[in-house]
């Protein structure tokens, strides 16, 4: 991982202008602005001084308590099952784009403790995992350590990205959006922020969902206290097609786990079943994916350099 290249990357959340890095603080060369390093992790998130970002609080603090240990290590020791449904839900969020053997940079929006960071180092890519939680950030720093990958943690605000325009091949959500008082904010800022392609793999609006939901299988609210706000798949794409970009991949699929693997995980990760259970969700996909739960939206700048 070149850090020196992805600083480069980094501007200031407020104006984009340049930033001056010092041992304990950050200042932006434009407007002035000070943002701390907390334990070693810059923190570019912007202060916004009219208390909007209340709820952005309520969130960081939620995350900030979650189980270190479960968040570090998933999907890591999981049952098989759930470490399958994780690959093939990666797999599919960039098998549409041309994406360079080597020299990748990517940013993750929302990237929580550094899974989808994982996922794409492993992949070849030098990444930057953004997250408005600082202990997220930590524990990205540590999974990085454990598993022996490359990341550089940022604390950051989704729909204020520290991140120069045009300036990342490839910017990367992953249930994320949903987080957000505005999931179109988010996507604004990955359509400023990318030079090259963006991946977008939130919850569709779909009536899978809406069974899963009055099931048990989903919910409306997530503990964190927010709206789990469901994507319109032709929306997403109109918005990302006027920015310039060709949607190269819109797909719908299905695909229903808990965050953490409960019973029916356990049972469907036994040999006997393994083979028979991804076969019927692949076959199920293959015929009715398109009224399926999960979306992954895939696109390339037209006028990428």
């Amino acid at each position: 991982m070149d850090t020196v290249l992805l600083l480069q990357l980094l501007a200031c959340p407020h104006c984009h202008n340049d930033l001056e890095w010092q041992p304990d603080e950050i200042r932006c060369t434009g407007c002035g602005a000070v943002y701390e390093i907390a334990d070693g992790i810059p923190v570019l998130r912007p202060v916004e001084s009219d208390g909007a970002d209340a709820q952005k609080d309520v969130q960081a603090a939620y995350f900030d308590e979650a189980d270190p240990e479960f968040e570090v290590s998933r999907p890591h020791g999981m049952p098989w099952f759930y470490r399958w449904l994780l690959a093939e839900k990666f797999r599919r969020s960039l098998d549409a784009l041309p994406l360079p053997a080597a020299g990748l940079t990517a940013v993750t929006v929302c990237g929580g403790s550094g899974m989808d960071a994982e996922f794409l180092a492993r992949a070849g890519a030098s990444v930057i995992s953004t997250d408005i939680s600082l202990g997220a950030a930590q524990r990205t720093r540590e999974r990085a350590e454990r598993y022996g990958f490359e990341v550089f943690p940022v604390v950051a605000d989704a729909m204020a990205l520290p991140v120069r325009d045009r300036s990342v091949d490839l910017l990367y959500v992953h249930d994320g959006l949903h987080h957000l008082d505005s999931p179109e904010a988010g996507i604004r800022e990955m359509l400023r922020t990318s030079r090259f392609a963006i991946s977008i793999n939130e919850p569709a609006q779909a009536r899978a969902t809406m069974l899963a939901t009055r099931v048990g299988l989903s919910e409306h609210y997530e503990e964190a206290g927010n709206f789990i706000a469901r994507l319109d798949p032709k929306a997403v794409a109109a918005k990302v097609s006027a920015a310039g970009f060709e949607v190269v991949k819109n797909e719908r699929y299905a695909m229903v786990y808990r965050h953490a693997p409960g019973r029916a995980a356990r049972i469907l990760s036994l040999p006997g079943l393994r083979n028979l259970t991804v076969t019927a969700l692949r076959a199920f996909n293959a015929v009715a994916g398109g009224i399926g739960n999960k979306l992954t939206l895939q696109a390339v700048r037209k006028d990428a350099a």
